[in-house]
């Protein structure tokens, strides 16, 4: 489990297709201290650590996370945003996320507004459902609050801070973003639609 608070920004040193795609990340961590096994949020995709270095952990991702994160447009280069699992007595600062990518959503504008920024993103049909007003969204793991929504186009606003630490500096209209929708919000859906079932 995550909180969508972003800790550091890390960087694809090394990516190639052994079976899985094998990934290497630097990172301004000091990665000894990181178990093999454990799980990192990296740009919302929770993935296992399978080797460290110094300042540097391996991944796999599969052929499913490839197929539907925005893991397959990682090069090397690409610059992503880390967040290590909660440990007990952890700060909750931003709400429960899984890690667990539910699909993408198209950056469609960045408008400044003061010291932040807003952006206009379009979530696919089937999850705008699950995204409300002042609800709580996770954009390549970042934990957002949804300003206002109608039908698949959502509002986020980034403040300062949000936007100089973490890669939406780096993003750009027509990008794909991975979105993760709340997880209170799907369990609410399926009790609703289960209860619906039951009641024909």
């Amino acid at each position: 489990m995550f909180t969508g608070i972003i800790t550091a920004i890390g960087t694809i040193d090394k990516l190639t297709k052994d079976g899985d795609w094998q990934i290497t990340i630097s990172t301004p961590w000091a990665c000894h201290d990181i178990e093999l096994g454990a799980s990192i949020a990296c740009s919302g995709v929770c993935l296992t650590v399978l080797e460290t270095g110094q300042d540097w952990f391996r991944i796999a991702a599969s052929q499913e996370t490839w197929d539907v994160t925005a893991v397959s447009s990682w090069q090397v280069g690409t610059k992503i945003n880390l967040e290590r699992a909660l440990a007990m007595g952890d700060e909750l600062g931003g709400h429960i996320v899984s890690g667990h990518v539910d699909g993408l959503a198209e950056l469609l504008d960045i408008t400044p507004e003061n010291d932040s920024h807003r952006l206009a993103l379009r979530a696919p049909t089937e999850l705008a459902g699950f995204i409300a007003a002042k609800g709580s969204v996770t954009l390549d793991g970042i934990s957002l609050t949804v300003n206002d929504v109608e039908n698949e186009v959502f509002h986020v606003n980034i403040i300062e801070h949000t936007w100089l630490h973490t890669t939406l500096h780096d993003r750009n209209i027509g990008d794909q973003i991975n979105l993760e929708i709340d997880m209170l919000a799907r369990y609410v859906a399926r009790m609703i639609a289960y209860q619906k079932a039951q009641d024909k």
